[in-house]
């Protein structure tokens, strides 16, 4: 298989991937582009090689860009912006999580705090409140577990870079 096609193949797999997380599969496309070209792309070159419109470029590479996997990047005397990819694999990975921790898991455990005391209602019989009461508890219980579990994760990765960091400015 020559680059070309397995390059291609990438970007389509890595945007099947996306909409199958609940991304958009053009923005994991722009994505997957980024991520395999040697250097940054232009807003031009994006459009070109994946066939979208300005508009949806622009659209995705600013989402790309507040999930903090992307970063613009200025050029002395062009006016045209420049965008690349976190090529640390590892690293899109923990902002990733970081990103749908605060999109996801945060949200619903707000929401879960707020109802996991309910009084029952003049027309719930107490058998559907306490059906009621039970689940919240489950879903409450299993979305604490994947907070601390990503929290894990996360501070895992910030400590491993932290700690190679200080070694790296220790003197020889």
């Amino acid at each position: 298989m020559q680059l070309d096609e397995a390059k291609s193949k990438f970007i389509e797999g890595w945007g099947t991937l996306g909409s199958a997380w609940g991304v958009s599969r053009t923005m994991a496309q722009v994505h997957a582009l980024l991520l395999v070209s040697p250097g940054a792309l232009s807003t031009e070159d994006i459009m070109e090689q994946l066939q979208i419109s300005r508009g949806n470029v622009n659209l995705n590479v600013r989402a790309l860009m507040d999930w903090g996997i992307v970063r613009k990047e200025l050029r002395p005397g062009e006016r045209r912006e420049f965008f690349s990819a976190e090529k640390d694999i590892h690293r899109t990975a923990t902002l990733i999580l970081k990103e749908r921790r605060k999109r996801e898991l945060e949200p619903i455990l707000r929401v879960l705090g707020e109802i996991s005391q309910v009084e029952p209602s003049p027309t719930a019989t107490p058998e559907e409140t306490a059906a009621f009461t039970q689940m919240i508890g489950s879903v409450q219980n299993f979305a604490e577990f994947a907070n601390r579990a990503a929290s894990t994760l996360i501070k895992a990765d910030e400590n491993w870079f932290l700690s190679t960091f200080m070694k790296l400015m220790r003197p020889g």
